[in-house]
């Protein structure tokens, strides 16, 4: 796996030892879309120290034209150079946090709303929250067919291995620049519909998985398109086929042990897990218009 640097002083010795000429900025508005504007990278010095301003107005969820002037800090811990980018005159990303015109975090800042539910998590006593998700995908012979059907590539089953896997090497090649960016995958399979996929990075703290599920999909789509296939984590593209959807396995360490496990439970869970549980039951319609704020996302409520 791709060693990144990650403090100021080795970036920019990296960048310029490479030859990284440019850095692309990268956040996300409130409905988890990846937004990005590109730095010449002399000018990484400078955005490390103060930000790179930007205008806020047209991203969703941030503030009126009125207030649009916006500050994106790059976070050091998240550089990585982009492997599908050429290696001649490369390319950098980095992660950043937007904060307002008098340095204040962002509170639309969905990076900033993430490190607030991890700030009460360790004022209650826990170390860690790992989070281990499960994202699917389908590939599709192109973005917009003029019947309106998405051509697929295979008719492929869960766990398939044969040459009706047509995507697997597009998927190695995923695979591949995942983990050149930082990331740990644990496997890959086809998955149940056709044409349908899924990469499983290994659990991380929540916030660099937060950030390692933005590369993930950005990744994703790259490769599919460098195969000449559209990729797209639309919950439900095709009807009468499994839909995609994205398992999140989570867990609470205190003290460097699992908060959620209990030897002497029926269940093996402890009442850590147990309220954890009926706190995400409890919130469920809150949390739904961010976990499926799609129209298509409710045309899985099908058989």
């Amino acid at each position: 796996m791709a060693d990144q640097p990650k403090t100021v002083t080795d970036i920019l010795a990296f960048v310029e030892d490479r030859d990284i000429r440019f850095v692309r900025l990268w956040f996300t508005d409130i409905l988890g879309q990846l937004k990005s504007f590109s730095i010449n990278s002399a000018e990484l010095g400078d955005a490390f120290e103060g930000g790179m301003g930007f205008d806020g107005s047209s991203i969703t969820g941030f503030n009126a034209i009125e207030e649009s002037d916006m500050i994106a800090m790059p976070d050091p811990s998240t550089f990585a150079v982009l492997p599908w980018r050429p290696e001649d005159k490369g390319v950098a990303r980095i992660f950043c946090d937007v904060q307002t015109p008098n340095r204040e975090p962002y509170e639309g800042d969905p990076r900033h709303v993430l490190r607030r539910a991890l700030k009460r998590a360790e004022d209650m006593g826990f170390d860690t929250f790992n989070v281990g998700p499960e994202l699917e995908y389908f590939y599709f012979r192109n973005a917009r067919p003029e019947d309106g059907v998405p051509e697929i590539l295979d008719e492929g089953g869960y766990f398939d291995l044969t040459t009706l896997d047509a995507g697997s090497d597009v998927r190695r090649e995923t695979v591949l620049a995942l983990e050149q960016l930082g990331i740990h995958v644990e496997y890959t399979h086809h998955e149940v519909g056709p044409s349908q996929h899924e990469i499983d990075m290994r659990y991380a703290d929540a916030l660099k998985m937060a950030d390692d599920c933005m590369t993930y999909r950005i990744t994703v789509k790259e490769y599919a398109m460098q195969h000449g296939f559209h990729a797209t984590f639309m919950p439900k593209p095709l009807f009468g086929e499994n839909g995609s959807g994205m398992h999140v396995h989570q867990s609470l360490t205190k003290d460097g042990k699992n908060a959620f496990f209990d030897p002497d439970d029926q269940y093996f869970l402890s009442p850590t897990a147990k309220s954890f549980i009926a706190g995400q039951l409890r919130h469920a319609r809150e949390i739904s218009p961010l976990f499926a704020q799609w129209a298509n996302s409710y045309k899985r409520l099908v058989p």
